[in-house]
């Protein structure tokens, strides 16, 4: 029995489940302050025997295992999570191996496991919503260096009509701060489900999102791009998305055939918590060969 946590910016999905990926029980606790949220994530777990618990939770994280502060969510704006210590909370309730990985990570590898990238060594999982974040698997391993990937906040070239000044606390106008669902919001003065005939408003998402996939696709060369979260329900974007990029790479590469190559989540909104129990299921495995 493994537990696994998808912890996002306003609800934590908890479940149980195997190594197979099959989710047993599965539970969703509101993103509060600490306190509230951890107690309602270990009574759920409490009632279980686990062996092992997988974390894919909201960035910044430490995931420098060499590091004072491992297992911490770091320099998120969601004050009352700042510098919390998310794996030692889990590890003090339940003496159990832990994983820990970024939620787009877990998401790219329940992906390659169990979803759109099942039979492939490469992958990468792309969350268009609150924030953008990407996790990258490349010869069956996630993608990590001193720290793990940020891959939504780099810079893009502006759209020639856009004048908002874009919405990351951070860098203002980087991807995230251009192209996610608040600076959607923000820019048209409408969440993006009021502006579905709207159609210059998804050219110009395709626009940033096309930018994006070009720098991944030259640097990374992933075997499949899957593109989810809640903009991302918007279809009408990858069109646009396709559009563009076949433009901006100008046959200087050759794309796969990209109707098959760019897809939505084969898992779709179970990509993270699959991905979290692999996390555990990681976990378990590397303890057992300590």
């Amino acid at each position: 029995m493994l537990g696994a946590i998808e912890a996002g910016g306003t609800k934590f999905v908890c479940a149980v489940g195997d190594g197979s990926g099959q989710i047993l029980e599965q539970i969703t606790i509101p993103t509060t302050v600490p306190e509230e949220t951890m107690t309602a994530v270990i009574d759920f777990f409490g009632q279980y025997e686990i062996e092992a618990i997988g974390i894919g939770s909201f960035g910044p994280i430490d995931v420098d295992t060499e590091s004072a502060t491992y297992g911490y969510i770091t320099s998120t704006p969601k004050t009352a999570w700042k510098n919390y210590p998310l794996v030692q909370a889990i590890k003090e309730a339940f003496p159990v191996p832990v994983g820990f990985n970024t939620d787009v990570n877990a998401a790219a590898l329940g992906e390659a496991a169990f979803g759109a990238a099942k039979g492939l060594d490469s992958c990468l999982y792309i969350t268009v919503g609150t924030g953008i974040g990407a996790g990258a698997v490349v010869q069956g391993k996630l993608v990590q260096g001193f720290s793990h990937p940020e891959m939504g906040h780099i810079l893009v070239r502006r759209h020639p009509e856009d004048s908002y000044s874009g919405k990351c606390p951070y860098h203002k106008d980087c991807l995230e701060g251009l192209a996610a669902g608040p600076a959607i919001e923000e820019r048209w003065g409408e969440k993006g489900f009021n502006l579905v005939d709207r159609p210059e408003v998804w050219a110009m998402e395709g626009y940033y999102i096309a930018q994006a996939l070009m720098q991944y696709i030259l640097i990374l060369s992933p075997k499949k791009i899957i593109l989810g979260g809640g903009v991302m329900n918007q279809k009408q974007i990858f069109a646009s998305i396709n559009k563009y990029l076949v433009e901006l790479v100008n046959g200087y590469v050759n794309l796969p055939e990209l109707s098959d190559y760019i897809v939505s989540p084969g898992l779709g909104d179970r990509a993270g918590i699959t991905g979290s129990l692999m996390l555990a299921s990681l976990a378990l495995q590397e303890s057992d060969h300590q």
